[in-house]
């Protein structure tokens, strides 16, 4: 099993920055990507930003220019800045990453939550 640890979040006001770290370990033969996800209150949870091994990154449109995704692939980690925050961006960060727990088993893992909460 890959373990999925958040930090970071919190309350901010509308136009700050708030930064949050992921780290993943337990049984990783190999990470494919590693992203993060949010899902607002009443919504469905959707990709904000990931990132895979090679260093190829998608962003959501919403966040384009203002979000910043990186990653630390010595360990394990994957990282998400974020600037000119709005209360749009209120919801529940997941971090996410799909990977390999053996040289066959794969699976898409997830974190807890952390919790950003914009105030206008």
């Amino acid at each position: 099993q890959v373990r999925l640890v958040e930090s970071g979040g919190g309350l901010v006001q509308a136009g700050g920055s708030l930064s949050l770290s992921c780290v993943a370990s337990g049984s990783i033969f190999r990470i494919i990507s590693m992203g993060w996800y949010r899902q607002a209150p009443g919504k469905h949870r959707e990709l904000v930003a990931d990132i895979n091994a090679g260093g190829a990154i998608n962003y959501a449109d919403s966040v384009k220019g203002r979000f910043t995704i990186s990653r630390d692939n010595a360990n394990n980690a994957v990282y998400l800045q974020m600037n000119s925050l709005n209360p749009d961006d209120t919801g529940i960060f997941y971090c996410n990453s799909r990977a390999y727990s053996t040289v066959r088993d794969w699976g898409d893992y997830w974190g807890q939550g952390t919790q950003v909460t914009v105030s206008s």
